[in-house]
């Protein structure tokens, strides 16, 4: 499914226009790079292809649910 990235405050936030949903990353694994695991507020999980950098956002990308 596609996602949005979206700088917000200290962290980011994810854009999920299929679900209509826009919700904040509360925790990634790894901790160390950009993409990996993403952890939504409100218990959703979605994996990202992880980049070593932080890409300019806002950003679209492909992610997987898990």
């Amino acid at each position: 499914m596609k996602v949005t990235i979206r700088a917000q405050g200290d962290g980011f936030s994810v854009y999920i226009p299929k679900k209509d949903l826009e919700a904040k990353v509360v925790a990634t694994d790894p901790a160390h790079v950009f993409g990996g695991a993403l952890e939504l507020q409100g218990g959703m999980k979605i994996y990202l292809e992880p980049q070593t950098s932080i890409p300019k956002l806002p950003l679209t990308l492909e992610a997987k649910k898990l």
